[in-house]
């Protein structure tokens, strides 16, 4: 046998040792790349906080957390969410959600969710833990729950908020000596995107001294268009000579979602808003009556009185008659002094 042939057959030898240990221990042989990846690691990239579900006396809270994952996979991932109340450090809620194995490199958002009272202020503290042991925290801090809208009233409905141009408008349609009709404009705007539904709008006039309520209507806002403000007329009949309270509100399916108030001063002597000055004047309501003049306006053309009695043009004092004898007895006093 020469070199040349001997050489080969000991690679050949070689080759079928290799492939006869391969076969019996599979992992004696391994990619390099897999012994340089580095070992798995688990981050908090962000977290977020946003209203769920309200309701009266509870919020729902959704919770979003960025977790960041970078090297090998990591196996058995958890977050843990906690809400504590900021003032009173007592525990509000508590929630664990089970990611599992994260494998792929990037970031992803873990959702979760607390269910806390619509009162005071919180702080979220989150935590990651893999395979039960801690490896992140973060926390976040969440105030003005009580100012969330409950669902059942969440409508984009409200009364108008303006400097000048009244909420509350009133105006005397007709007026006798005892009763005045009222109409009173009220002003509504929808502040939402999107056209609104029917809701009711509710009036109650309150006597101001008694509180008792004098009159009552119900008309329905129709539907308003986004960012317009529309206006709803309703008529009253109420007694005359007094001050009344004009309390409006919304009620969207019987739940109140919005009020505001007026005032309607029909006795000037007396007023209830702090912004008008006393005085003592003489008012009659059917000054202020729209349409066909009243019966006031016809009495007097005729010449008579507004308490009904006709006017005399001759000029109270002593008759002709009396006069003379009064310069007769005053010629012969002067006389006897003489």
């Amino acid at each position: 046998m020469d070199t040349r042939t001997a050489l080969l057959a000991a690679a050949a030898a070689l080759l079928v040792a290799s492939a006869v240990g391969a076969v019996a221990a599979p992992d004696a042989i391994s990619d390099p790349r897999e012994t340089n990846e580095p070992p798995g690691r688990i981050d908090i990239a962000g977290a977020t906080v946003a209203p769920g579900e309200v309701r009266g006396e509870t919020a729902e809270l959704r919770l979003g957390t960025d977790l960041r994952h970078r090297g090998s996979t990591v196996e058995n991932v958890t977050v843990r969410h906690r809400a504590i109340g900021s003032e009173s450090g007592l525990l509000a809620d508590e929630t664990t959600v089970d990611v599992g194995d994260v494998d792929v490199e990037g970031e992803r958002t873990v959702n979760g969710t607390v269910t806390v009272d619509r009162e005071g202020g919180y702080r979220i503290e989150t935590v990651v833990f893999v395979d039960g042991e801690r490896r992140e925290q973060q926390t976040t801090r969440v105030a003005g729950v009580a100012a969330l809208t409950p669902d059942y009233a969440d409508t984009q409905v409200g009364f108008t908020d303006g400097s000048v141009w009244p909420t509350v408008a009133v105006s005397v349609v007709e007026a006798d000596n005892e009763t005045a009709t009222l109409s009173t404009s009220i002003s509504v705007t929808n502040r939402g995107d999107e056209p609104s539904e029917d809701i009711d709008l509710r009036l109650l006039l309150r006597q101001a001294e008694s509180n008792v309520i004098a009159a009552e209507a119900t008309e329905t806002v129709g539907t308003v268009r986004p960012g317009r403000t529309d206006t709803v007329t309703a008529t009253v009949e109420v007694p005359d000579g007094y001050n009344y309270y004009v309390d409006a509100a919304l009620f969207d399916d019987d739940v109140l979602v919005d009020e505001t108030q007026g005032v309607a001063n029909l006795n000037p002597r007396e007023t209830i808003s702090a912004n008008e000055t006393v005085r003592d004047v003489e008012f009659s309501v059917g000054d202020f009556e729209r349409g066909e003049e009243g019966a006031a306006g016809d009495d007097a053309a005729d010449g008579a009185a507004p308490d009904g009695s006709t006017s005399d043009d001759s000029t109270p004092g002593f008759g002709p008659i009396v006069a003379l004898v009064a310069l007769v007895v005053a010629a012969l006093t002067a006389r006897r002094r003489q």
